[in-house]
């Protein structure tokens, strides 16, 4: 296919730069649309699209916004016409063209329900008809909107954030290091099999999915992977050899991620115009009727309030014979802690100065995030495993609240960029990953939440309590906005 055309756009809205956000939604709409999307390259567009807007200095987060808003359009059209479809899709022109897909797109929505809205927006074959089957199987709207603005909001960062900084470092034309283009390659080649295990080959990753059993057939031909395998796996008498494939993937997918954003903060310019917009959206919500609330939600990613759970975690755990689930919490609470010091002195990068008294550790990460990911990832890890498969996400969505609680709260503070934050819980899923990877051969019977875990809770809502009363007049007066 000739790509003249291409060209054509690119040199238009070069010589007309107001027309890019336009053509940001126009893009994200039609890659979106039903049907639409499989007829037109939005993918190439776009990227060609956000590297341009890199280049002319268009701001990222306007970029994201105005792509975000598209793709919630299009999504949001299809459904639409799903509703006023049902029953007769495959009789319609033009989506009876595509009678393979549309029955593709019905079992993924049977499969996963209201999660197929966001899962199908990364997965290309079913992308353009998920939101119409959606819509045309009486998705109630409401939950539907949910979805559809959750999701725009992470495919509009993948899809156009990329594209964005390629234009920005040809703009600011940025010298890098050797050692940043190998690191960058093997970051990107994980992220790329993470996405080919999750969508391309098929989604999930339990024992009874495709890609697990795939895996394991293709591990067990070999000694030293059939090995690893074995040893991996938890064997549990009554549910049978569970590997943790979710664990290593989060692992994976969160290291690369983590990598990927330490380079671009390490060596280059590029987020600096996300970190100040959103810092400076943060200074102008502050009120001091809402202070208190997120002083008070910031304490709970205090180093001593994390410190002081992980012990009494490690406490409760060892004292009813749970030993190496013990170990390992203590040890994801010294990695946490010896990560964040190393990576705080080893780049030294500077905090924002909005508040009367910032912290003296450097910005990135985040240790009040990274903590209170581990922290909270590992508690619904341990719950969720007593669970059922299709249970499981419930327990994670709950336990990923305190995680966004207190990362926002350090963002309306103004100690930390939004990079720091995004650092911090991309670390603390990594650690959560390799730790709960680890266990998983120590995981060989069930854990049962008795009284003495109830008791450690209480214990350290009580130290939390204590802590807060302790510190709460300076806590206040350091995080004084500035005028």
């Amino acid at each position: 296919m000739s790509t003249d055309w291409l060209t054509a756009l690119i040199d238009w809205l070069s010589a007309n730069p107001g027309w890019l956000v336009f053509a940001l939604f126009f893009t994200a709409f039609l890659e979106s649309l039903a049907i639409a999307g499989i007829l037109v390259p939005g993918v190439a567009i776009l990227f060609a699209v956000s590297v341009l807007a890199g280049k002319t200095g268009l701001p990222l987060t306007d970029g994201l916004v105005w792509a975000g808003l598209g793709a919630i359009a299009g999504d949001g059209l299809s459904f639409w016409i799903g509703r006023r479809l049902q029953g007769r899709l495959h009789s319609v022109w033009p989506f009876n063209r595509y009678p393979a897909l549309l029955n593709k797109g019905e079992s993924f929505f049977l499969d996963h329900g209201g999660k197929s809205v966001v899962i199908g927006r990364f997965v290309g074959p079913i992308r353009p008809v998920i939101p119409l089957v959606a819509g045309a199987m009486e998705m109630p709207w409401r939950r539907f909107l949910a979805f559809n603005v959750f999701s725009a909001i992470g495919w509009a960062f993948a899809y156009v954030a990329p594209g964005h900084l390629v234009g920005s470092t040809l703009e600011h034309a940025v010298e890098l290091p050797r050692h940043f283009y190998p690191i960058l390659g093997a970051t990107l080649a994980t992220l790329a099999l993470v996405y080919l295990l999750l969508f391309r080959i098929q989604l999930g990753l339990s024992n009874s999915s495709a890609v697990y059993r795939r895996l394991n057939a293709w591990m067990s031909r070999y000694n030293s992977t059939h090995r690893f395998w074995r040893e991996m796996t938890s064997h549990r008498p009554a549910t049978g050899g569970e590997f943790p494939l979710p664990s290593l993937i989060l692992a994976g997918a969160a290291s690369a991620l983590f990598t990927l954003l330490c380079l671009l903060v390490a060596y280059t310019p590029l987020l600096g115009g996300i970190d100040q917009a959103t810092a400076q959206f943060f200074a102008r919500l502050r009120t001091p009727l809402l202070d208190p609330l997120f002083v008070l939600t910031s304490g709970l990613g205090d180093m001593s309030m994390l410190l002081s759970a992980g012990l009494i975690a490690v406490l409760a755990f060892g004292f009813r014979g749970y030993y190496a689930a013990a170990a390992h919490i203590l040890g994801a609470v010294v990695l946490s802690y010896v990560v964040v010091t190393l990576l705080k002195n080893g780049l030294g990068l500077p905090r924002p100065e909005l508040v009367a008294q910032p912290p003296a550790s450097g910005a990135f990460p985040s240790g009040h995030t990274a903590g209170i990911a581990v922290l909270s990832g590992l508690i619904a890890s341990f719950i969720a495993r007593e669970q059922i498969s299709a249970h499981r996400w419930r327990t994670y969505l709950i336990f990923s609240l305190p995680m966004l609680a207190v990362a926002v709260s350090r963002l309306y503070l103004g100690v930390h960029w939004l990079s720091d934050v995004l650092g911090g819980l991309l670390l603390g899923l990594a650690i959560c990953g390799l730790v709960r990877a680890s266990f998983s051969r120590y995981d060989q019977i069930p854990l049962r939440f008795e009284s003495t875990f109830a008791a450690a809770t209480a214990l350290w809502l009580a130290v939390v309590a204590s802590y807060i009363g302790m510190t709460w007049s300076e806590a206040v007066t350091a995080y004084q906005a500035l005028n």
